[in-house]
């Protein structure tokens, strides 16, 4: 009976802690509202501007999103946006949202899930630009639930509406000695007048293999004289010689190689006491060119012979005025007596702006003339003659 009387006092005491347990207040439901994104990115080129952002994965109770509807796109001039009362435009989910973004059955070992990136385009119509040159439109998105319930609005980025202007035309690219010329037809800047706006043209050159762009030139788009531009006529058809048209000169590339050149016309905004604001417009079409060399050095000029050897071995000393070519291999050395043909004495090009032809014989008379070669084998005619006679 002691024993049981034991038994029965350790159980009821086992039944009363657990009916003392904490169990604590039950959780909230899940109101799946997608985070808002925090990387929003706005790029403007003519009258478009591309808006990128990171879609969400968490809601804002750190849920994996299960419940996503459309995205809003969120525009304001010059105020920021509080709200996304109305959207400019709306973006779907992505259909390969959970491939990318990984579901609650992914495995914990396979990393961190891949990132997916959405992305809009908005564009500004003439009568904005024209209301509000020198504003500011100011970009937000909002993600929403199935239901159209969103968290608010994501980071807010900023872009100006300074007006932005055709490409001009006849945009022409073609290989000459000097490099390759870039003409354009300059239009005029009709409503390019706004306060604190002037307006530059860009010339862009890459290479065949590549998708990079590099920056070249950049001149008023004015087609005033300048550095680097003429106003000389180029290729025009018949009838369009009353065109203006400005140029380039490309001296930064290498032989040899295929290029693609295009230009755009840039819209700068300078307000005083904040930094230069560029748009650029949109861009001509691009311009193939294969930089083939097939252009011979300067003609040499100045060939002077002399005579020495007095009590040694006669020679004839050749001198000319240097080529400043910046491809130049050397020169070539063409030697001829009265009524012969000219034959080069030379076995390698000449390095310097000076021979001496030890091969002479007294009682002669040799004619002389001088070419250059560049370092592609192409080579120039050949100088105005000099001559001398061997005693």
């Amino acid at each position: 009976m002691r024993l049981l009387g034991q038994l029965l006092l350790v159980v009821g005491g086992s039944m009363w802690m657990a009916g003392c347990a904490s169990i604590g207040p039950p959780l909230p439901p899940s109101l799946e509202l997608p985070r808002p994104p925090s990387d929003l990115r706005a790029a403007r080129k003519g009258d478009k501007v591309t808006l990128t952002w990171t879609v969400p994965t968490r809601t804002t109770d750190r849920q994996s999103v299960r419940y996503m509807g459309e995205t809003r796109i969120c525009r304001s001039v010059d105020a920021a946006p509080a709200s996304c009362e109305t959207a400019v435009g709306e973006v779907a989910p992505p259909a390969d949202f959970w491939s990318k973004a990984g579901s609650k059955a992914a495995s914990k070992t396979e990393g961190p899930a891949k990132k997916t990136t959405a992305d809009f385009v908005d564009t500004l119509s003439v009568a904005i630009e024209r209301a509000h040159p020198t504003g500011l439109a100011t970009y937000a998105v909002e993600v929403t639930n199935t239901a159209g319930r969103g968290a608010g609005l994501s980071n807010q980025v900023r872009v100006a509406l300074v007006p932005t202007l055709p490409p001009f035309g006849d945009f022409a690219a073609k290989v000459v000695s000097e490099g390759v010329f870039v003409s354009w037809r300059c239009a005029a800047l009709a409503g390019a007048k706004e306060s604190g706006v002037k307006y530059l043209f860009r010339i862009y050159r890459r290479q065949e293999e590549s998708r990079a762009a590099t920056k070249i030139g950049e001149l008023s788009a004015s087609c005033t004289n300048g550095p680097g531009v003429s106003d000389a006529f180029v290729d025009l058809p018949p009838g369009r010689r009353d065109d203006f048209m400005a140029s380039f000169l490309d001296q930064t590339f290498e032989w040899e190689k295929t290029y693609f050149y295009r230009g755009t016309v840039v819209s700068v905004m300078q307000m005083a006491g904040t930094p230069a604001v560029e748009v650029e417009g949109d861009d001509t079409p691009e311009v193939k060119v294969f930089a083939h060399d097939v252009f011979p050095p300067a003609v040499p000029v100045g060939v002077q012979a002399v005579f020495s050897g007095a009590g040694q071995q006669p020679f004839i000393d050749l001198i000319w005025a240097p080529v400043t070519d910046a491809d130049l291999e050397g020169y070539n050395i063409h030697r001829h007596e009265q009524g012969g043909v000219p034959v080069k004495v030379n076995p390698e090009p000449v390095k310097t702006p000076a021979f001496r032809d030890m091969q002479v014989v007294s009682g002669k008379t040799y004619f002389y003339s001088v070419s250059a070669v560049d370092l592609r084998g192409n080579e120039s005619a050949r100088s105005e003659e000099a001559s001398e006679s061997v005693p």
